[in-house]
C-alpha cells in the first residue's frame, strides 16, 4: 500500500500495531471557543469538515449523542449546551429554567466564565443527601432502553463521507460519573470507609455502559475501530487514590468494559488525566491498548521517560501540552516539539499526535494551525 492509498483508518491501525505509518496519526479536541475560531478561519461551522482541513485521522461517536430521557420533553434538550463538547456530535443535556443543565445521569452543572472562555462546574450533587442504599435504589436511574442506536451506522457513514476515518466509540465513565452524582469528597471517603454506596452507584452506571457497548458493537462493530472510556484517577502530582484502592474498588468495572470490547476484537483506549504513571503497568496487564491524554508536565509523564519504559507495550495519545506550552510557544517551538514527541513516542508506530487535553481558549489560532501543519 502506498502513502497515497493509505486511508486515515489504515494509518491509525498501523500505529496501533506498532508499525510505522506514512506519517504520525493525528487527533483533535478543543473547547467550544476554539471550534468557533476555526469555523471562522475555515469558513464552515461543520466540525467534520474542520477536522478534515486539519487532516485529523480520528472521529468519535459518543454514547450521550444517542440517549433520550422518557420524562424530559425534547424541547428542553440542548445537544450543544455542554462546554465539554470537544468533538463532533452532540452531548445530551436538559436545560433548567435557571440556565443550569443536567446530563442523562442527572449530574448538575452551571456555566461560569473567565477572561478567555466559559466552562461547566458542578452546581449540586443529586445523591449528596442519600442516607443509605434504599435512597440510592430510589433514584431514577437511566436504563439501557433510554438509548437508541438505530441510526449509528448512518452517523458513522456521515463522518466517513469525506474519507475513511478511524472511528472511536466513547463509552462514558464509571468513577467520574459516580462521584459527579455523589460529590467527590464523600465518594472517596466512603469508597474507603463504607463502600457499599459507591459500589452500588458504579454498578448501576456500569450496567448501562456494558449493555450499550454490547448493542453498539453487535450492530456496528465492523465500522468501529476503537472503544474508548474515560475516568480521571490522577492529579498533576499523583493518583487520587492508591493503586490498591483502585484495584479493589474501580478496576473490576473497568475490566468488564475492556473484556467486552476485546471479545469483539476492539482495542481499548482509556483517558486518565494527570500523573497516571503508577497505573501504567496495571493498565497494560488489564488490556488497555491506548493511553490518553499524556500530560507531559504531570509527574513522571515526560514522553522520553514513557518511551523508554513502555514504548512498544502501549500506544500513547496526546502529549502536546495545552496548559503551558501551546498557548505561549512560538511556531518554531511548536514544530520542534511536535517533531520531537513524534520521534520519541512514535518512531515505530505507537503514537497518535494530539493535545494533552482539549485545546484551550487562550491558545492562538496560528499555534493550533502550526501544530497540525496547515494554514
Amino acid at each position: 500500500m502506498t502513502a497515497q492509498d493509505t486511508t486515515h483508518r489504515d494509518r491509525v491501525n498501523r500505529a496501533l500495531r506498532f508499525q510505522k505509518p506514512d506519517r504520525t496519526p493525528r487527533d483533535f479536541a478543543a473547547v467550544p471557543e476554539v471550534w468557533r475560531r476555526l469555523a471562522n478561519h475555515f469558513g464552515t461551522p461543520d466540525r467534520n469538515r474542520i477536522l478534515a482541513r486539519l487532516d485529523v485521522d480520528c472521529r468519535i461517536v459518543s454514547y450521550d449523542s444517542f440517549c433520550r430521557h422518557p420524562d424530559v420533553s425534547p424541547d428542553r434538550v440542548d445537544m450543544e449546551a455542554s462546554q465539554e463538547r470537544s468533538s463532533t456530535g452532540g452531548m445530551w443535556r436538559v436545560v433548567e429554567p435557571d440556565g443550569t443543565n443536567r446530563d442523562i445521569w442527572g449530574a448538575h452543572r452551571r456555566r461560569v466564565s473567565n477572561a478567555f472562555a466559559s466552562l461547566d462546574q458542578f452546581a449540586s450533587y443529586p445523591l449528596e443527601s442519600a442516607a443509605d442504599i434504599d435512597a440510592l435504589r430510589a433514584y431514577h436511574w437511566p436504563q439501557p432502553d433510554w438509548w437508541d442506536f438505530s441510526n449509528l451506522r448512518r452517523v458513522i457513514a456521515g463522518l466517513n463521507a469525506l474519507a475513511v476515518y478511524s472511528i472511536r466509540y466513547r463509552v462514558g465513565s464509571v468513577f467520574e460519573t459516580a462521584w459527579s452524582l455523589y460529590g467527590i469528597e464523600r465518594f472517596l471517603t466512603e469508597l474507603v470507609s463504607d463502600p457499599a454506596g459507591p459500589l452500588y452507584v458504579m454498578e448501576r452506571i456500569a450496567e448501562v455502559h456494558l449493555e450499550n457497548l454490547r448493542r453498539v458493537l453487535s450492530s456496528a462493530g465492523d465500522l468501529i475501530d476503537i472503544v474508548y472510556f474515560y475516568d480521571d484517577l490522577a492529579s498533576q502530582n499523583g493518583l487520587l487514590l492508591s493503586p490498591r484502592l483502585y484495584a479493589s474498588r474501580i478496576q473490576p468495572f473497568h475490566q468488564r468494559l475492556i473484556d467486552l470490547a476485546r471479545r469483539f476484537d476492539k482495542p481499548v483506549m482509556m483517558h486518565c488525566c494527570g500523573s497516571a504513571y503508577p497505573l501504567i503497568p496495571r493498565l497494560i496487564d488489564m488490556g488497555v491498548a491506548i493511553l490518553n491524554p499524556v500530560q507531559p508536565f504531570a509527574r513522571d509523564m515526560d514522553p522520553e521517560k514513557l518511551a523508554a519504559e513502555y514504548g512498544g507495550r502501549i500506544v500513547f495519545h496526546g502529549a502536546i501540552d495545552v496548559q503551558r506550552f501551546l498557548p505561549g510557544a512560538t511556531r518554531s517551538q511548536i514544530r520542534e516539539a511536535v517533531e520531537r514527541t513524534s520521534r520519541l513516542l512514535g518512531s515505530n508506530g505507537g503514537y497518535i499526535r494530539a493535545g494533552s487535553h482539549h485545546i484551550q481558549a487562550d491558545t492562538p489560532l496560528e499555534n493550533i494551525l502550526e501544530m497540525y501543519s496547515v494554514d
